[in-house]
């Protein structure tokens, strides 16, 4: 047999650690009458709490990022409505798909970036909410936060405009990744890269 790389033992454990994840959830299904009650209590204890908006300048960009948490966890959470608004006027929506695996965590953080070129200088408001959407086009969970910011322009512009265009996210349906599915997926890139450069010195 061959010798177990670390990036092999990582794989192995991850896998290991999904297998259990999915089994413990299949195991603990309610039954029966079970369900309405539980689910009842479910929708009631269910939160999403915006806990930060994160904003800084470079250049003409403004780099966003909405810190958020899911109570009581990330399993009670498929999908989530964010919608960015700026000095009131929407700028996009998007369905953010939240991660369930077993590296995933309760904390996630939603990034973007705006143009904001032909911005006017001065304060600007910029507000973030968050909800599940039924069927019936009902919001739940709501959550909302916003943050003024006072925007310095790094050059004079020609033309002013009212609203920034938001250069990463259309409405496009996105995930969210947590802090160790990041570090997990680097640690794993690091060992496939030393593994190819070990390959390549071997020809």
């Amino acid at each position: 047999m061959g010798k177990v790389t670390k990036t092999g033992r990582l794989r192995e454990k991850t896998f290991a650690e999904v297998k259990k994840s999915k089994q413990t959830t299949f195991d603990s299904l309610p039954t029966g009458q079970e369900k309405p009650s539980q689910k009842i209590e479910a929708s009631t204890n269910k939160q999403i709490v915006i806990t930060e908006i994160c904003n800084e300048a470079r250049e003409d960009d403004l780099e966003l990022k909405v810190v958020f948490r899911l109570i009581p966890s990330r399993a009670a959470f498929s999908k989530i409505i964010a919608e960015l608004y700026f000095d009131g006027q929407k700028l996009y929506q998007t369905t953010v798909r939240i991660p369930q695996g077993p590296l995933s965590a309760d904390d996630l953080e939603l990034p973007a970036a705006l143009d904001m070129r032909g911005i006017s200088a001065g304060l600007h408001i910029i507000r973030v909410e968050m909800y599940e959407l039924w069927n019936s086009e009902e919001k739940l969970n709501c959550a909302s936060k916003e943050v003024t910011l006072e925007y310095v322009p790094a050059r004079r512009q020609d033309r002013f405009i009212k609203i920034p265009i938001v250069k990463n996210s259309t409405g496009a349906e996105i995930e969210v990744v947590s802090k160790p599915e990041k570090d997990v997926y680097r640690e794993i890139e690091k060992d496939l890269k030393k593994e190819l450069m070990s390959q390549q010195d071997k020809w």
